[in-house]
Parts: structure tokens; C-alpha cells; sequence
């Protein structure tokens, strides 16, 4: 069932992510982390940083649950801080056209587990994220009306 809305209409544009090369090191994502998000109150999960190559095509997202994932795997030693974040990040495997319901993201987002969905044009183009929160907001808003 269809509600309308692509995910067009609800995702948030690229601009609005931080976003860095791969080879930059996790020490550095988490100081990229800091400046981008100041206060964490302000912001509801999932807080991430967008993983780029050199053609600035995306290659994943790096949340802030993958960031202690590896500080973990490391018990807590330093050397972990310099890997670089293309053997950090989780790989962007499945993802959203623009032109794609909202339940299609709802939909992929609950079968696997994602709170954050890339989205890429009909060019293949990546143009942003659609996030849990505004899926849901949409969605709520649909339901409430009936």
C-alpha cells in the first residue's frame, strides 16, 4: 500500500550530513563527530557521517555504534584510532531511489535493521539520507488521519 510521499519529498540532503574521505582514520571522525555535533541533546539518532571516495561517490555511513564497535573490538587500545574508516564503516548495500514510497523505506529499513537509508536519483547519483524518524513522521501522519 502506497501513502503518496516519495522519499524525495522526507529524506535530508547531503549537505545536511557531515561526510569525509575513506582514508581519513577514526580519530579523525570522531573529531569531525564533535565539531558537527556540539550538543548530542539536540540531536536524535542516529548521528553519522557519510564515507566518501575520491569521485565523492558514497561508499557507506559511519555511525557512532560502529565507532565504539571497533574501540571495543580493540579493548580500548589507541592503535584502533588510526584505521582508516573504509575498514570501519558499514558498507551503504542497500539503499532508496528518490522517486520510491515511503513504505519502500519502512519497509527495508524494519527487514534490516537500518535506522538510516541512503537515497540516490533516477542517474544513480547519491542526493541524501531518509532517516527512521521522518519515515515514521510520515507515516504516523497517515495513519492519524484515516
Amino acid at each position: 500500500m502506497s501513502y503518496g510521499k516519495t522519499v524525495k519529498e522526507v529524506m535530508v540532503g547531503v549537505s545536511k550530513y557531515p561526510h569525509v574521505p575513506c582514508w581519513c582514520s577514526i580519530s579523525q571522525a570522531i573529531q569531525i563527530v564533535k565539531l558537527s555535533f556540539p550538543d548530542f541533546s539536540k540531536y536524535y539518532v542516529p548521528m553519522a557521517i557519510l564515507v566518501l571516495d575520491e569521485k565523492y561517490n558514497l561508499l557507506g555511513i559511519l555511525t557512532l555504534k560502529d565507532i565504539l564497535g571497533k574501540i571495543e573490538e580493540a579493548k580500548g587500545t589507541k592503535d584502533i584510532l588510526e584505521t582508516p574508516l573504509g575498514e570501519a564503516l558499514s558498507h551503504a548495500r542497500i539503499f532508496v531511489q528518490s522517486g520510491d514510497p515511503v513504505t519502500k523505506a519502512a519497509a527495508l529499513m524494519i527487514e534490516n535493521k537500518l535506522d538510516l537509508l541512503p537515497v540516490f536519483d533516477e542517474k544513480r547519483k547519491f542526493v541524501g539520507l531518509v532517516r527512521m524518524m521522518e519515515i515514521f513522521d510520515e507515516l504516523l501522519d497517515v495513519v492519524l488521519k484515516k
